[in-house]
């Protein structure tokens, strides 16, 4: 079964929604709206990342978190995962009840290990760059999340724990984002459970022909449609309703097809 997680950007500058949610109050009412609409996972992010964006202290990371975890505390049936690569934001949002940390920066905090094994926390692994190689191929991708992924093992944390992710968008041409979601079984082979994360993303843009931010639903449904036929664990996405009725749809096709061949 493949899970949707919810985005939900406490930021005034996230390339879709920045804004939008600031307000804790905003945000509250958006978390619950999202698990309505079938989110299995919210992942609350507190600094923008997209190209160009302005890198936040943990400390005034954590100043726009707090207002909504405080708020959230004991009203959410479904995990809550947090977007940061801040060792002291996740070991912080941990005495909130967090499940989840989603790092986009391939394990840049050495302390991250420590703070997920200690707490008992999942973890998505990021496959990030700082330079675009643009001949990369995937399978050298998936090589350079194994020295991470030792480190996380070596350092305690449970494999059950670990969850990896492509990293669409991070440090990639286009054409090596639509490569990684054609060959995310390469992904799948390191023997964790994979998230995709492509919702809105200027890939999608690219794919369709240079549409704005606000015309990507229909190539995003198509991307988390795909990686339901992959095997993927995990989609993230904006638009958790309309997600989440893909995902079942798609799960009753396969469904019938499994009946089908038995």
């Amino acid at each position: 079964m493949t899970v949707v997680m919810g985005i939900l950007n406490v930021t005034p500058d996230s390339f879709s929604d920045g804004g939008r949610y600031l307000d804790p109050d905003a945000a509250v009412a958006r978390a619950l709206e999202m698990e309505a609409e079938g989110a299995g996972v919210i992942d609350i992010g507190a600094e923008s990342t997209r190209p160009g964006h302005t890198p936040l202290s943990p400390d005034e990371e954590w100043r726009r978190l707090e207002p909504v975890l405080k708020r959230l505390a004991g009203r959410l049936r479904v995990p809550i995962s947090i977007d940061t690569y801040h060792a002291e934001t996740a070991r912080r949002a941990a005495a909130y009840g967090i499940a989840v940390v989603n790092d986009v920066s391939m394990l840049r905090d050495p302390d991250m290990p420590a703070v997920v094994r200690d707490h008992g926390l999942r973890y998505v692994l990021m496959h990030t760059r700082h330079e675009v190689l643009p001949g990369l191929p995937v399978s050298a991708m998936v090589e350079e999340l194994r020295s991470p992924l030792a480190r996380l093992l070596e350092a305690g944390v449970p494999a059950r724990d670990i969850i990896v992710d492509p990293g669409i968008g991070f440090g990639k041409t286009r054409e090596q984002d639509l490569a990684c979601l054609a060959e995310i079984a390469r992904f799948r082979d390191l023997g964790f459970p994979v998230l995709v994360g492509a919702s809105r993303k200027r890939v999608i843009g690219h794919a369709l022909g240079g549409v704005p931010v606000g015309e990507r639903l229909a190539g995003s449904l198509a991307v988390v449609a795909h990686a339901c036929t992959a095997g993927v664990a995990y989609v993230r996405v904006h638009d958790v309703r309309d997600s989440v009725r893909v995902v079942r749809m798609m799960e009753a096709i396969l469904a019938h097809g499994d009946r089908s061949a038995s």
